[in-house]
């Protein structure tokens, strides 16, 4: 049986093993602290059912953008834009890295990847 996946429990359990990292480093200052805060509010009242989707866009500069799927569309518009590129590093990381959370978020990274470098 597939449990629904609260916000919190996502989203606390990302942003633990971020601060544990860059605490370990170093590099865990106020703005990271904010951006941590920012990425719990977003995900403290959602809950996701089986089928759902969580969202990340990242951009160059280094801001996150989340967006929710509950029904198997891509938002045209994210719910929230984090600017801390330490946080959306770690995000990406966390799912298709090389002890991601996600084998398939990686494989389905690396189909896609292959296809647009076939194009060029």
């Amino acid at each position: 049986m597939i449990l629904p996946l609260t916000g919190q429990q996502y989203s606390e359990k990302v942003t633990e093993n971020c601060v544990a990292y860059w605490k370990a480093v170093g590099t865990y200052t106020d703005a990271e602290a904010k951006a941590v805060e920012k990425f719990i509010e977003v995900f403290k009242e959602e809950i996701f059912p089986p089928g759902s989707s969580i969202l990340f866009t990242q951009s160059p500069l280094g801001s996150l953008t989340i967006g929710f799927s509950k029904d198997g569309s891509i938002p045209e518009v994210g719910k929230v834009v984090i600017e801390n590129k330490q946080l959306s590093e770690a995000v990406l990381e966390s799912i298709i890295g090389k002890h991601g959370v996600s084998p398939e978020a990686k494989q389905c990274l690396a189909a896609r990847t292959s296809e647009l470098l076939k194009e060029t």
